[in-house]
C-alpha cells in the first residue's frame, strides 16, 4: 500500500496533466472556432452576472475547408499547427509554474485603455466606434447609472481573425452609428493587465468576443454574448436583438425609479412641511437677534470712525505745526539768490512765498502742507515745461533735489494738484 504523501503526489501530478491537456485542447478549438474547455477562474472576479442560463450566445465557427485542394492543404498543415502550438503551450503551461502571469497583476487600467486605444488608432485608422476611457468598473457604473447597454469587446492580438474583424466589421460605419447611438462601448486588448482581468471574469471563449452588459433584475448582467468572425450586417442584426429582447428590462428599471424618485420627493415635501413653520419662527428669531446685532455693530462702528477721524485730524494739525516750525526763514527780496513762487491752490487761491536756490524742493512740500487750505495729499507741478516736481523722496530721486537743480527761475507759478482721493 503506497503512504499518504505518494498518493497526495499522484493527485497533484495527475491534476496538472489535466490542465495541460485542457490548455492543448483549448488552443485547437481556438483555431477550429469551437467553444473552449479550459476556462481558469477569475483571479478577481468582476460584479457582473455571468451564471443566468438565458444569456444569448452567439458564436461564428470558422468555414471548414472546401473542395479537394482545400482540404489537402489542412491535412499537410496539420500536423504543423498542432505541434506549433502543442509546443507553445507546453512552454506557456510550464513558465506559469516558472513566473505568475503579469497580466494578473492591474496597476494602471486606465493606462491599459488609454494605450489599447492608441494602438488601435495606429493600426486602422480613427474611424471606430466612441472608446469608453475609462475603466471596466466605471464603465459598468455608468451604464448602471444612465440604464444604458455596455458593449464590451475583448481583442485577442494574437488571433488570426483579430485583424479582420476590427478592419472591416468593428470600423464599418454603419456599426459605428449603431454603437454610438444605442450604448457605450468599453474595449481592452487580453495581453493587458485590465483587459485580461475582464476576460477572465466573462470566461470568453474565442476571439473576437462581445459581450453586451445591461442592468437586469437591479444587477449588472450579461445578456448577450457574440464570439468569432461575425460580418457588420450579421453584428447590427445581433445587437439590436439583444437590445430588443431586453428593453423592456431597462423600461421597467426607468419606471422603478422614476417611481422611486417620485416617492422621495413626496418624503421629502412632507418633511419640508412638517419642518416649515419651526424654521419660520426659528427665521424671525434669527433676523431679531441679527438686527439687533448689526444696529450694535453700527454704532459702535460709527463711534469708532468719529474716534478715528478726530484722531486723524489731530495728529494731522500737529504734522502741519511741526512742519511749520521746521522751515527755514523766508529770505528777503533783495537777495540774488532767492526764487520768488506763487502756488495755485485747488481751491483758486493763491500763495506767495520766497524760497533759496539751494534749498530742496522737500521744502516748498513742507510749506504747502503746513497750510490750513492745502489738501492732505497732493503733488506739484510746473507748467513750462509740464512736469512734476520731485519733492518726496521716492526710488527715481531718494534725495530731492534743489530748487536750482530742479531748473526753477527767479519767478515761478507752480500748480498744486489735489491727490486726497486717488
Amino acid at each position: 500500500m503506497a503512504a499518504p504523501e505518494e498518493r497526495d503526489l499522484t493527485q497533484e501530478q495527475t491534476e496538472k496533466l489535466l490542465q495541460f491537456q485542457a490548455a492543448v485542447q483549448d488552443r485547437l478549438n481556438e483555431q477550429e472556432g469551437v467553444p473552449s474547455v479550459f476556462n481558469p477562474p477569475p483571479s478577481r472576479p468582476l460584479q457582473v452576472n455571468t451564471a443566468d442560463h438565458r444569456i444569448y450566445s452567439y458564436v461564428v465557427s470558422r468555414p471548414q475547408p472546401r473542395g479537394l485542394l482545400g482540404w489537402g492543404y489542412y491535412l499537410i498543415m496539420l500536423p504543423f499547427r498542432f505541434t506549433y502550438y502543442t509546443i507553445l503551450d507546453i512552454f506557456r503551461f510550464a513558465l506559469r509554474f516558472i513566473r505568475p502571469d503579469p497580466r494578473s497583476r492591474v496597476t494602471d487600467p486606465v493606462g491599459d485603455i488609454v494605450s489599447f486605444m492608441h494602438s488601435f488608432e495606429e493600426k486602422y485608422g480613427r474611424a471606430h466606434p466612441v472608446f469608453y476611457q475609462g475603466t471596466y468598473s466605471q464603465a459598468l457604473n455608468d451604464a448602471k447609472r444612465e440604464l444604458r447597454f455596455l458593449l464590451v469587446y475583448l481583442h485577442g492580438d494574437d488571433h488570426q481573425d483579430s485583424d479582420e474583424f476590427c478592419r472591416n466589421t468593428l470600423c464599418a460605419p454603419e456599426v459605428i452609428s449603431l454603437i454610438n447611438t444605442r450604448m457605450l462601448f468599453w474595449a481592452c486588448s487580453t495581453n493587458k493587465p485590465e483587459g485580461y482581468r475582464v476576460s477572465q471574469a466573462l470566461r470568453e471563449n474565442t476571439y473576437p468576443f462581445l459581450a453586451m452588459i445591461m442592468l437586469k433584475d437591479r444587477r449588472m448582467t450579461v445578456v448577450g454574448r457574440l464570439e468569432g468572425l461575425i460580418q457588420p450586417d450579421d453584428l447590427i442584426n445581433q445587437l439590436t436583438f439583444i437590445m430588443d429582447a431586453n428593453q423592456t428590462y431597462l423600461v421597467s428599471e426607468r419606471l422603478e425609479r422614476e417611481e422611486r424618485n417620485q416617492t422621495q420627493v413626496l418624503r421629502q415635501q412632507q418633511d419640508e412641511a412638517y419642518l416649515a413653520s419651526l424654521r419660520a419662527d426659528q427665521e424671525k428669531e434669527r433676523k431679531k437677534r441679527e438686527e439687533r446685532e448689526r444696529k450694535r455693530r453700527k454704532e459702535e462702528e460709527v463711534q469708532q470712525q468719529k474716534l478715528a477721524e478726530e484722531r486723524r485730524r489731530r495728529n494731522l494739525q500737529e504734522e502741519k505745526e511741526r512742519k511749520l516750525e521746521c522751515l527755514p526763514p523766508e529770505p528777503s527780496p533783495d537777495d540774488p539768490e532767492s526764487v520768488k513762487i506763487i502756488f495755485k491752490l485747488p481751491n483758486d487761491s493763491r500763495v506767495e512765498r520766497r524760497f533759496h536756490f539751494s534749498q530742496s524742493l522737500t521744502v516748498i512740500h513742507d510749506f504747502l502742507f503746513s497750510l490750513k487750505e492745502s489738501p492732505e495729499k497732493f503733488q506739484i507741478e510746473a507748467n513750462f515745461p509740464r512736469r512734476v516736481l520731485p519733492c518726496i523722496p521716492s526710488e527715481e530721486w531718494p534725495n530731492p533735489p534743489t530748487l536750482q537743480e530742479a531748473g526753477l527761475s527767479h519767478t515761478e507759478v507752480l500748480f498744486v494738484q489735489d491727490l486726497t482721493d486717488e
